[in-house]
C-alpha cells in the first residue's frame, strides 16, 4: 500500500541485515573466522540455513589467507564470480584475478576434448592458479576437471572453493571435491553460484586484511 515502503541509507540497510543474520543463527556456533564466512554467504543468499550446510577443510581458511598474502592468483570459473570480488583489495596483495573462459581457442579446445568451454579453461588455467585460490561457482564440469587435474598432480591449488549450481552434476562434483584432502569450502548439494563464490572470497579478502 502506498505510504508503507521505507527507504534507507546503504550504510543502515547493512547494518539491519547483520542483526537479521546474527538474530537467525542464533546459538549456532562455529570458530569465528569460519563464521564470518557463512555470515557472508547468508548475506548474499538471505539464506541462514543454507548457510550453515557449508563445510571446511580444517586447514582451508589457513590456506586461502596464506594464498593472499603470498600474492598468489585467483582463478574464476566464469566472470560472474571475478566481477563480485572485491577486486582493490584482493589485488592489493599483488595476485590477480584470472578467468580463461573467453580467451582465444577456448570453445575450439573444448569441441577437440569433447567437454565444456569452461572445463578447457580451468585446464589452460592451471599454471595461474599454482599455490593461489579456485573459485568455482558455475561450472561443475570445471570443478571436476579441477578434481582429476589435482588427483593426477597437475594441478596444485592451495584451496579449491567449490559451489558450482545446478542440477545436473553439481552436487555429485562437490561430494567428489570433499573426499579429498585438499583445503577446500563447499556444500554437499546442488545449491551454490557465483555470488556465493565471491562471497566466500570476500570473507578470505577480509580476513586476510584484518589479521595482518
Amino acid at each position: 500500500m502506498e505510504g508503507e515502503r521505507q527507504y534507507l541509507p546503504p550504510d543502515e540497510i547493512y547494518r539491519r541485515s547483520f542483526v537479521i543474520i546474527e538474530r537467525e543463527f542464533g546459538d549456532y556456533r562455529v570458530d569465528e573466522r569460519e563464521m564470518l564466512i557463512r555470515t557472508r554467504i547468508a548475506h548474499t543468499t538471505a539464506d541462514v540455513e543454507f548457510a550453515k550446510t557449508f563445510r571446511f577443510h580444517p586447514r582451508a581458511i589457513d590456506a586461502g589467507v596464506r594464498a593472499l598474502r603470498e600474492e598468489r592468483n585467483i582463478y574464476t570459473d566464469v566472470s560472474m564470480v571475478s566481477s563480485g570480488i572485491r577486486v582493490r583489495l584482493g589485488e592489493s596483495y599483488g595476485g590477480r584475478l584470472i578467468c580463461h573462459l573467453y580467451d582465444g581457442g577456448i570453445a575450439e579446445e573444448a569441441k577437440r576434448r569433447g567437454t565444456t568451454k569452461t572445463a578447457a579453461a580451468l585446464a589452460r588455467g592451471v599454471p595461474s592458479f599454482e599455490g593461489g585460490i579456485v573459485a568455482i561457482g558455475n561450472a561443475p564440469t570445471a570443478l571436476f576437471e579441477l578434481i582429476d587435474l589435482i588427483k593426477a598432480g597437475i594441478a596444485r591449488p592451495a584451496l579449491v572453493i567449490g559451489v558450482p549450481v545446478g542440477f545436473v552434476g553439481a552436487a555429485e562434483s562437490k561430494l567428489e571435491l570433499m573426499e579429498l584432502d585438499i583445503p577446500h569450502i563447499s556444500n554437499p548439494d546442488r545449491r551454490g553460484g557465483s555470488p556465493v563464490a565471491a562471497a566466500v572470497v570476500n570473507g578470505l579478502i577480509t580476513l586476510a586484511a584484518r589479521e595482518e
